[in-house]
């Protein structure tokens, strides 16, 4: 690839990813989340019984400490509950109350309403194209965190 090319790939990743995360957070913002937050509450409200900090992380391939501090931030807004687990002492159920289950179509609202602004104009098959490629770039930058390890 020739510098100039590097240059315009750059460019290219890092403003789209922060418009990206810009217009998630102004989103966001009118529920009263954060980028990432809205994740976990939607996963949670993929389980009606609730789910384990670690069943959390896993589900988001993502490390315990980020999920319990993301549930830090969230716990004042009155979005999950934390019930004991029968048998384990130290574990807790994450379950979301009735305000955080109200959120998760909302949350689902924002999503599709960034999907569909990101995509405009594009047709269902370049729609595919573009997860794809995006896919294929993510997990090329996989390597370079897996090699400093």
């Amino acid at each position: 690839m020739d510098f100039a090319e590097v240059v315009a790939t750059n460019k290219a990743l890092v403003k789209t990813a922060k418009l990206y995360r810009g217009a998630q957070a102004a989103l966001l913002a009118d529920l009263g989340l954060h980028p990432g937050q809205d994740v976990v509450l939607w996963t949670l409200g993929q389980e009606p019984t609730g789910l384990l900090v670690s069943e959390i992380a896993e589900r988001l391939g993502i490390e315990q400490p980020t999920v319990t501090r993301t549930l830090a931030r969230l716990e004042p807004g009155d979005w999950f509950t934390r019930e004991p687990v029968p048998g384990d002492r130290r574990a807790v159920r994450i379950k979301l109350t009735e305000k955080g289950l109200a959120a998760v179509p909302q949350v689902e609202a924002v999503w599709r309403r960034l999907a569909d602004t990101a995509t405009t104009g594009l047709d269902p098959a370049e729609r595919r194209q573009l997860v794809a490629t995006l896919d294929r770039v993510r997990i090329n930058l996989t390597t370079l965190s897996a090699d400093q390890d």
